[in-house]
């Protein structure tokens, strides 16, 4: 049977009323349209849904089944309405974001914690991948965005700029030779280098600006994790590729220093990358918004 919703939602009121009057009164429309609509409905379904005993009317036993299960499924699309108004507001609602554990520890603790704090409701998973590996749970639908490693060739895909962040390279006192004064990129080259494996996109960056340099990085040892690469350099294994941020605690203990270069690195940039004509939820874009607060604060 094709029929209106609008008529189940009348049928709906008059029986929970019990009366054609106070439905009408309760959808503000006529007594008329009313008993017109309920008309239809028996009309429809084939069969007689409501009788009159005395002042009150009642369901026919066509009129209870029916009305059992529409009364669920009425009950159904008010709590939708409500959860989606709650999500409007801010009231519930869950965010899935994809980015690296190091780019999560130092960019977006804070404004998690932040965003929780005035809105406790919200939950936020936060999934640690690559950012070649951010880009493709994106288009699968896995997360609503992603903070990647710029730049980002991909069909389909929106990018914001976010942050320009500083890599530098640190070693231990075993390296003391170096410090104090500014090396070039080929006697740093010449050393035992540590780095990020090569299919991160941190690594490909520093791989293309060597190469532009007609210089060829050899890794001594090769990781996924930056703290991985800090505990090697800290126990004299090798000088290390890092993120600034990362490296300052253990500057500050003396037990790395930074290796100062001749030509500085550039800086690396860091993108909020959404699918295109895919609208966002509410609380996904009030969730970018701090993130665009963060980033005009630094």
């Amino acid at each position: 049977m094709d029929i209106n919703f609008e008529l189940y939602k009348i049928f709906y009121y008059v029986a929970k009323n019990k009366s054609f009057s106070d439905a009408a009164a309760e959808l503000h429309v006529s007594q008329s349209a009313i008993s017109q609509a309920i008309k239809n409905l028996e009309k429809k379904t084939g069969s007689q849904l409501f009788y009159r005993k005395t002042r009150e009317i009642k369901l026919t036993y066509e009129g209870e089944i029916l009305f059992k299960h529409v009364e669920q499924a009425y009950n159904f699309i008010k709590t939708a309405e409500n959860k989606l108004l709650e999500s409007q507001n801010l009231e519930n609602g869950e965010i899935r974001i994809g980015v690296s554990d190091t780019v999560c520890k130092y960019y977006l603790i804070d404004p998690i914690g932040r965003f929780i704090q005035k809105y406790p409701k919200v939950k936020i998973q936060v999934i640690n991948r690559t950012s070649r590996q951010i880009l493709n749970i994106l288009k699968e639908g896995i997360i609503d965005f992603g903070i990647v490693t710029l730049p980002v060739h991909s069909k389909g895909i929106a990018v914001e700029n976010y942050l320009s962040v500083e890599d530098i390279f640190v070693a231990s006192n075993k390296f003391i030779e170096l410090a104090n004064r500014r090396i070039s990129l080929t006697e740093l080259s010449s050393h035992p280098l540590l780095m990020l494996d090569k299919n991160s996109s941190t690594r490909q960056n520093l791989d293309s600006f060597f190469q532009k340099k007609q210089l060829n990085l050899v890794p001594e040892i090769e990781l996924e994790s930056i703290d991985l690469l800090l505990e090697f350099a800290k126990i004299g294994l090798g000088i290390a590729h890092v993120l600034k941020e990362s490296a300052v605690p253990f500057i500050n203990k003396g037990e790395l220093f930074e290796i100062k270069l001749k030509e500085k690195l550039p800086p690396r940039k860091l993108g909020i990358v959404t699918m295109k004509n895919m609208p966002l939820s509410r609380t996904s874009s009030e969730f970018i918004n701090f993130l665009r607060k963060k980033k005009l604060y630094n």
